[in-house]
């Protein structure tokens, strides 16, 4: 399972979060925890660079794109090759939502877009889609035409 999709910016404050199957008291652990691993191991990474990371029996793969940190939390089929496969999907589809790797205030100003394409490679910590095309095609909807409101 999927435990964890966190995505924060340089100062570890977090943008967005998805937990599944994590109780609440735990999720104050993990945050803390991801923020001191990727202040200890982000400073100075490339673009997309991947690092991989073990805890008990849960794996963590991590990168920089852009303006964010974007953690994934896995465990059991979960491992650290399953978990690469996620971060590319990741984080090529928020390049796609953004047009290109995103600063901090670009992720925020796409970040309905960015949640939408989550929910469409995640559900309830399955991973679902991996198709880069078929996720556009799934995400494909029209803002609403202010004139009709």
């Amino acid at each position: 399972m999927l435990l964890a999709i966190l995505i924060s910016n340089f100062a570890g404050n977090f943008l967005l979060e998805r937990f599944n199957g994590v109780p609440s008291e735990e999720r104050l652990h993990w945050k803390t925890f991801l923020v001191k691993l990727g202040a200890d191991n982000l400073k100075g990474a490339r673009n997309e660079e991947l690092f991989v990371s073990s805890q008990k029996s849960v794996y963590i793969v991590y990168t920089v794109l852009g303006g964010v940190c974007i953690y994934i939390v896995g465990k059991d089929e979960y491992d650290e090759l399953a978990l690469t496969e996620v971060m590319f999907v990741i984080t090529s589809s928020i390049k796609d939502a953004c047009g290109k790797s995103p600063s901090e205030r670009l992720f925020l100003d796409k970040y309905g877009k960015i949640c939408l394409c989550l929910d469409e490679i995640v559900w309830k910590g399955i991973l679902e889609n991996t198709e880069k095309d078929r996720i556009k095609r799934l995400i494909g909807l029209k803002p609403p035409n202010p004139t009709e409101i």
